[in-house]
This record gives C-alpha cells, structure tokens and sequence, in this order.
C-alpha cells in the first residue's frame, strides 16, 4: 500500500493516505458516522446480546476470532514455537534461533500487530470518543480525553487496526492471497460496526493505523536485517 517492492516507502501516498483518513474522520465524527452506522449496525444484534440469524452469530464470531488478545496471543506463541523449534533443530544454538526468528515471518507479523496494538491503545485514550452504545441510549456522542473506560475508547477500532496490520503483512508475504486478506480486513472492519462495537470513521481510522504500521514494520526490519 504504502511500500514498494525494493522496500522503499511512498511517501506521498503515506501524505495522502493520512489527509484522506483524516478527511474520513472529520466528516464522520460531523455527517456520516450517524448515517452509515444505523445503516449498517442491527439493533438487536451487538456483543452483548446476541440475537438471532446467521449474519449476528457471523458478526460476533469474527469479533471474537479476530480480538486484539487472539492477534497478540497467536503471533507471540508462533514467534515462540518458531524459536525454541530452531533453537533445539541446532542442538540448542540459541543465537543462532534468534538470527532465524529475527528474518521469520512469523515475527514480521507480531511486531505488526504489537505496533498497531500499542499505536491504538494510546490513540483511543488521548481522543477518548464514545462508543455507539451511549448514542443508542442517550442520542449523542461524547468525547472524554484521557479516558481510560471501554466506553470512551471506541476511535480507531483495535480489532480493525490490529487484524490490519496482520494481514495486511501476511499479505505482502505471501501476494498470491493479498486478495484475501484485504477482503478479510474489510469484513472485519464492517463486522465492529454490525454489532454495534463502532463507528465507521473508528474502522478507517483503524485500519488506516492497521496499514502504516504494516508498512512500516516491514520497511524496519527489512533494513535491519539486511545490515
């Protein structure tokens, strides 16, 4: 997206790509985010109460499937499995398991999800916006900076941006199946705001981040790895 090939980034396309986002953000926060999203959001299907039909159960599964902890515990436990499993394959060379994990997919992928993971989590504080179910009950929104509480930390979304930057990264690895994880990604992002968990603007916004930091991890230890 915002990388080529010889592992350069796009600058201008970052530039651009962060106007956009922002222009996104603005007029959603101001216009579309109260259009789209009872649009798109079904009243009776959130990830509290889960209703009836096969699109809510689909929703909520992917939520779950896809949850920033599953993202960080699977990429870490690959990260894991892949070291200890060079390390005894070479009697125990250590150092040697560490130049291999360091090169591994698996750890291109976890540093994706732990930077997107840590890019949100102070995001969403600093902007402090109120999640969907405070307009549900009250019929307006709420920003509270430095806010702490789930209900204040809705923008951008952290399964969007974390699910993202996996497969945005699984996608440069392997381009045959970019297709696919963008098409996931998408699903994903939609998925936040079918249960109610989102805002529209939180998903672009959420995956805008998910990218970036997909890109630029590659970009990093691509650099590193080749000194």
């Amino acid at each position: 997206m915002f990388i080529r090939k010889d592992n350069t980034i796009i600058w201008k396309r970052v530039l651009l790509g962060a106007v956009i986002t922002l222009a996104c953000v603005i007029g959603g926060i101001f216009w579309f985010d109260k259009i789209l999203y009872p649009a798109i959001h079904r009243p009776d299907c959130n990830i509290w109460t889960l209703s009836e039909g096969w699109l809510c159960y689909s929703a909520i599964i992917i939520g779950k499937i896809f949850s920033t902890k599953v993202w960080l515990f699977a990429s870490l436990f690959s990260v894991l499995f892949f070291f200890v499993y060079k390390a005894i394959r070479n009697e125990f060379d250590f150092r040697y398991a560490f130049v291999k994990i360091k090169n591994s997919y698996v750890f291109y992928v976890f540093c994706s999800v732990v930077l997107a993971y840590v890019a949100t989590g102070f995001v969403k504080i600093l902007i402090g916006r109120s999640r969907p179910i405070l307009f549900d009950a009250l019929g307006r929104t709420y920003f509270e900076p430095w806010t702490f509480g789930y209900n204040f930390n809705s923008m951008p979304s952290g399964h969007t941006a974390v699910s993202f930057a996996g497969l945005v990264m699984i996608g440069m690895l392997f381009p045959r199946i970019k297709w696919l994880t963008w098409s996931l990604g998408i699903i994903i992002a939609i998925s936040r705001i079918y249960v109610g968990a989102h805002w529209p603007s939180d998903v672009i916004f959420g995956a805008f981040v998910g990218m970036i930091c997909a890109d630029f991890v590659k970009y990093a230890l691509k650099k590193i790895n080749s000194k």
